[in-house]
């Protein structure tokens, strides 16, 4: 056994009983190795013989009822964690939550609208970069230039004379 598991099973003896020859020796030995223990052991044995001159407490008439009342309680107590509608924690923890609550949707409404103005940014600027509009000059023969490029039926006479 180790030397101070011996000390400690030794001080625990001490507390209920005397201890034994064997085990007075047994003591001796460790405080001659352990000089640091002996000042210890000194106010230890000194506690323990002022606890045994105190007079025993007197116990109440109802001693017993009134532990078996606490044991019976003690059992009928619900065990782990239960709710108890106690207003005076359940109304901050509610308004919390709805704080809480009610700062992220408005969180995600902002970042919603903000998504959607970048994105409507980010279009009119691919549209702004695409090709430049052209004059109004230019758009005034539009009708006939977009009458050259469309197909035009062969003209068979012409196409005789060629071959």
């Amino acid at each position: 056994m180790k030397a101070n598991e011996l000390h400690s099973k030794l001080r625990e003896s001490s507390w209920r009983r005397k201890l034994t020859e064997t085990e007075q020796a047994e003591l001796r030995a460790y405080l001659a190795a352990n000089s640091d223990a002996r000042a210890d052991w000194e106010m230890e044995s000194a506690l323990n013989a002022a606890l045994t001159r105190l007079p025993d407490a007197p116990v109440p008439s109802n001693f017993t009822a009134r532990v078996l009342q606490a044991v019976e309680l003690e059992e009928a107590r619900p065990h782990g964690w239960s709710w108890r509608w106690n207003w005076h924690t359940l109304v901050p923890r509610v308004a919390f939550a709805a704080v809480v609550i009610t700062f992220t949707g408005l969180a995600l409404h902002h970042h919603e609208i903000y998504s959607q103005r970048a994105a409507l940014a980010r279009s009119v600027a691919f549209v702004t970069r695409g090709q430049p509009v052209p004059s109004p000059e230019a758009l005034e023969n539009f009708d006939a230039i977009r009458r050259m490029s469309q197909p035009q039926h062969a003209d068979d006479e012409l196409l005789a004379l060629m071959q």
